[in-house]
């Protein structure tokens, strides 16, 4: 297990090597001219001439060549030292310290609401199969992957928030600012992992040895969770997995909705000011709290499934 995990562990990185190769290449001519952005940040509106926009260029690097400023970057950010951002002036470890650990709340949060709401409905939607309570969850799972994000946070905002005034409308501070964008975040998930739980079970459940112990006369409730829950289990913990991931693209959209103070409205942010430092953070934390969470997942697998052993 040990050499498998370090093996693992090494194999991200060159993977995160690439992803900031990419990144740092298209922040660059997707978002313009540095020194000229630069400019407009610190002078306002004024016309820089073209003797200052070479002086900004070359205090800053940017006539060496575009593979010389990558790895001068990239040596920058091993020693976690991002730069500053353009707008605010701040060093971006700053702000992205700050502003993480409420992404990850809200990711996590989300995960736990789609966990608890749609792997039980899906267990009885496998239970009750062709009832009316297997349709009702069919349709619910059908209408929360269609609902979009955004639709879906205005409409809670404005039953819950603005006609009961049960909630926080926007912000954050307390619990109460969380539960809106949980639920508008974890809603999908939750859908989509009540749909696969429920198609899992239905296939363990037509397996033989599931029908050995029914002939055991083993209960119910016993041949449901140790003899088709468990085996049905694994590919939802990597869907888990899959969605905690996605979870922090959907943040994007939804913590802009509820001015949620994270990295996805920060990116936002980042995309509005064409801050290239902000943007090039943002896409590395991402990808680097993406192949951690697959990591997790595959070593989930072998403590699910004994017949897996990655350490052989």
């Amino acid at each position: 297990m040990i050499g498998y995990i370090s093996r693992r562990v090494l194999s991200l990185v060159p993977v995160l090597v690439i992803v900031a190769l990419v990144s740092f290449f298209l922040i660059h001519f997707a978002a313009g001219d540095f020194a000229n952005i630069y400019w407009r940040m610190h002078a306002g509106n004024t016309s820089p001439t073209k003797a200052q926009i070479e002086q900004i260029r070359e205090e800053r690097g940017l006539n060496d060549p575009l593979l010389i400023q990558f790895f001068r970057w990239f040596g920058e950010v091993i020693r976690l030292d991002f730069g500053k951002t353009l707008y605010t002036k701040e060093y971006v470890a700053k702000e992205l310290t700050a502003r993480l650990p409420y992404t990850l709340m809200l990711a996590t949060a989300a995960v736990t609401i789609a966990c608890i709401i749609g792997i039980p409905l899906g267990i009885l939607g496998a239970i009750k199969a062709g009832r009316f309570l297997d349709g009702f969850i069919r349709v619910f799972a059908s209408s929360g992957i269609a609902i979009p994000r955004f639709w879906l946070g205005l409409l809670l905002m404005y039953f819950l928030s603005y006609k009961l005034k049960l909630l926080p409308l926007m912000g954050s501070g307390t619990v109460y600012h969380l539960i809106l964008p949980a639920i508008t975040l974890g809603v999908s998930p939750a859908a989509t992992l009540a749909r696969l739980t429920r198609a899992n079970m239905l296939e363990v459940m037509n397996n033989e040895y599931v029908s050995t112990a029914y002939a055991k006369g083993l209960p119910n409730s016993k041949v449901i969770l140790k003899h088709v829950f468990r085996p049905a289990l694994i590919p939802v913990i990597t869907m888990i997995g899959l969605q905690f991931g996605f979870m922090f693209g959907g943040a994007v959209i939804v913590e802009t909705v509820f001015s949620w103070p994270g990295i996805g409205k920060w990116a936002i942010d980042g995309i509005v000011w064409r801050d290239m430092p902000i943007l090039r953070a943002f896409l590395l934390v991402m990808s680097l709290l993406f192949v951690t969470i697959n990591l997790f997942v595959d070593i989930a697998y072998s403590f699910l499934d004994p017949r897996i052993r990655y350490w052989t």
